[in-house]
C-alpha cells in the first residue's frame, strides 16, 4: 500500500510538471513564432486560434533554437550562473527572516522549498507568483507557528520587491537627464515611483503599525472579526521584523546584492550578443523591467517583460535593435527556465516533512 502511495504521489506530480512544461513551452513558441511573422511582414492577427498553435509548435522551436545559439556560450553560461546565484542568495534571504520570526529551517530544505517555488514562477502571475506555494510549504512545515511561517514568505517578498524599488529609483536618479529625454522610461520610472510608495506604505503598516497606534481600540475591534484571532497573529508576527533591524538590514543588504546580480545576467547576455551598451545602463534598465513584470499582469511576466525590453532598448537614446532586445529577453528567461527545470526535478521527489524548529529569539525580538 505505501509503495502504490509513492508512486502515486510521484505520478501525479510528474503529469503536473509535464502539463506546466508543456503550457510555459507553448507560449515561448508562439512568442516567437509571431516575431518570425512580424519580421517576414505578414500579419500574425489574421491567423485563426488553431494557426498559431500549428505555427508555434511548427515554427518556434527552430526560431527559439536561432535565439538561443545567437549569444556566446561563454556567456549563456554566466548567465545562467547569474540565475542560480540569485535563487541561492534569495534562500540566505529567506533564512535571515526566519531567524527573525524565531524560526529555523536548514539550508537545504529552504532550497528545496525555494527551487519548487522558482517552478511554479513560471507559469503564474507576474514573477513570484510561486510565493503561494512557497507560504503553502512553509507552513507544512510547523505543527507549532503556522502564520508566523506564512508571514516570513511574504515579508521576504516584500522586502525584496523594496529593495529592487528602491534600487531601480536610485539609479533613475543617476540618469535623469537620459529619463526625462526618453518617455517610455520617464512614464515607467512614474510607475516605478508609485510601486515605490505603495510599497514603502505597505512595509511602514506590516511593520510597524499605524492605526492601533493612533487608536488603541483597533486591535480589540479587529479581534472581534471573522477570523480577527488570525489577522491579529499576522500582525503580530509582521511586527516582529520592525523591532528586528540587525536582521532587517542584512535582508536588505543580500536584496542589494541579489539585484546587482540580476543586472549582470543581463548584461552577460548583451556582451554575448555583441550590443555595444554601457553596464550603466542596463543598472537602469533591467531593474525598472524587473519592477513592473513582477505586477500579476501575465504569468511570469512573459509578453509584459519582452516589450518592456523592446520599448525601452529599442529608443534612439539606447539604439538597441528591436530584435536584439526581444532576443535578450528571451534568453534571459531561458536561463529562469533552465533553473526552473531543476525545480521540476525537486518537485517531482519533493516530501513534505515538518521540520522547521522554534529557535530562541533575538534580543528585542
Amino acid at each position: 500500500m505505501n509503495r502504490v502511495r509513492r508512486i502515486w504521489r510521484v505520478a501525479w506530480r510528474f503529469v503536473v510538471c509535464a502539463l506546466l512544461l508543456l503550457w510555459i513551452f507553448h507560449s515561448i513558441f508562439l512568442n516567437e513564432a509571431q516575431s518570425a511573422w512580424q519580421r517576414r511582414g505578414e500579419d500574425w492577427s489574421q491567423l485563426s486560434a488553431a494557426g498559431k498553435r500549428h505555427a508555434a509548435w511548427e515554427v518556434g522551436p527552430a526560431e527559439l533554437w536561432n535565439t538561443l545559439t545567437l549569444v556566446k556560450p561563454g556567456w549563456l553560461g554566466l548567465s545562467f550562473v547569474c540565475v542560480g546565484a540569485t535563487v541561492l542568495i534569495g534562500v540566505l534571504r529567506w533564512r535571515k527572516v526566519l531567524s527573525a520570526a524565531g524560526l529555523h529551517l536548514p539550508f537545504m530544505r529552504a532550497l528545496e522549498i525555494s527551487l519548487v517555488a522558482h517552478f511554479f514562477n513560471s507559469f503564474l502571475l507576474g514573477s513570484t507568483g510561486g510565493d503561494l506555494l512557497k507560504a503553502y510549504y512553509a507552513a507544512r512545515e510547523t505543527h507549532h507557528q503556522k502564520t508566523e511561517a506564512v508571514v516570513t514568505v511574504f515579508a521576504d517578498r516584500l522586502i525584496g520587491l523594496f529593495s529592487m524599488l528602491l534600487f531601480a529609483i536610485t539609479l533613475i536618479l543617476g540618469h535623469l537627464h537620459l529619463v526625462m529625454h526618453h518617455r517610455p522610461l520617464a512614464g515607467a520610472s512614474l510607475l516605478i515611483a508609485g510601486m515605490l510608495l505603495a510599497c514603502g506604505g505597505l512595509i511602514g503598516l506590516a511593520f510597524w503599525g499605524g492605526l492601533s497606534n493612533a487608536w488603541p481600540r483597533a486591535r480589540t475591534w479587529l479581534r472581534s472579526l471573522p477570523k480577527g484571532e488570525l489577522l491579529d497573529r499576522t500582525l503580530n508576527a509582521c511586527r516582529v521584523f520592525g523591532r528586528n533591524h540587525r536582521v532587517l538590514g542584512s535582508a536588505l543588504g543580500l536584496s542589494m546584492v541579489l539585484n546587482v546580480v540580476c543586472v549582470l545576467q543581463f548584461a552577460a547576455l548583451a556582451r554575448g550578443l555583441g550590443l555595444e551598451v554601457s553596464l550603466w545602463r542596463w543598472f537602469l534598465v533591467v531593474p525598472v523591467v524587473i519592477c513592473i513584470a513582477a505586477l500579476p499582469i501575465t504569468p511570469s511576466g512573459l509578453g509584459l517583460r519582452e516589450n518592456l525590453f523592446v520599448v525601452l532598448l529599442a529608443h534612439p537614446l539606447i539604439g538597441v535593435p528591436a530584435t536584439a532586445a526581444l532576443s535578450l529577453s528571451l534568453l534571459a528567461f531561458a536561463g529562469s527556465l533552465a533553473w526552473s527545470l531543476v525545480g521540476g526535478l525537486v518537485y517531482l521527489t519533493f516530501r513534505e516533512r515538518h521540520q522547521l524548529a522554534a529557535t530562541t529569539s533575538e534580543p528585542g525580538v
